[in-house]
């Protein structure tokens, strides 16, 4: 059984957001950059449902510019099997991409897509549920534990799952397993490729960054306490 999962390169989630001086995003230029980490959840689900024997082969596939390549390379020393590179520079949104995974799911006869639940550079949250949409393929998102969980939902395979925070913890990446991933190919695509036009239809006004947090105050009594909430109309 083939697994497609999907890999983004996003700003490092240890890295302290700037925003641009105008207004038009967060600064990217310069900074620090990996895979998404819920993308490195679905990677690793993948990968042990491949060391239980369910899965034979892993394809990880991304979208963006010639930098992207080192975000498949991670994939490739995670246990990936096979790499694919859409290239396409500028910013792509979640339709596009999802109607680009869904054409190299297609493309590959996978039974299996796999996905971070977001990426945390827009928080989408989209990009699986439109998959399954554009395949009409049953889909189990937020996955806790695929086999098991609080909730359990079948899917019939083919099916498209997002991860979420709690399915697992991503295996840390060995020297040996990241010069190997350094020589295996990867094959290159573009969207007109995959039969898919880029289909911006979200567009960004403004961003700001979050307002700064008052100082604080210390109280030594309840009393204190109750008198300052009611001041601010919390109490």
């Amino acid at each position: 059984m083939k697994a497609i999962v999907s890999v983004k390169r996003v700003v490092d989630y240890n890295v302290r957001i700037q925003v641009k001086p105008d207004g038009s995003g967060v600064v990217t230029d310069g900074v620090k950059h990996s895979m998404n980490p819920f993308d490195e959840i679905a990677m690793e689900e993948a990968v042990r449902l491949k060391e239980k024997g369910k899965v034979t082969e892993i394809i990880a596939v991304t979208l963006g510019g010639a930098k992207n390549e080192e975000t498949l390379r991670t994939a490739l020393a995670f246990g990936a099997t096979k790499a694919i590179h859409i290239k396409e520079e500028g910013e792509i949104q979640p339709l596009t991409a999802a109607r680009a995974l869904a054409a190299v799911f297609k493309k590959e006869g996978a039974s299996l897509f796999i996905a971070g639940k977001q990426a945390i550079d827009d928080d989408a949250n989209q990009t699986g549920q439109m998959v399954a949409a554009l395949l009409d393929l049953p889909q189990a998102t937020f996955a806790g534990k695929v086999d098991a969980g609080l909730e359990t939902l079948e899917v019939d395979l083919p099916a498209v799952i997002t991860a979420d925070l709690r399915l697992n913890e991503p295996r840390y990446l060995k020297l040996p397993d990241i010069m190997k991933a350094k020589r295996i190919p990867i094959e290159a695509v573009t969207l007109t490729d995959l039969g898919v036009t880029a289909a911006p239809m979200v567009m960004t006004t403004k961003t700001t960054p979050p307002p700064t947090r008052s100082k604080g105050i210390m109280v030594k009594t309840t009393d204190e306490l109750v008198a300052a909430l009611k001041a601010k109309g919390l109490a």
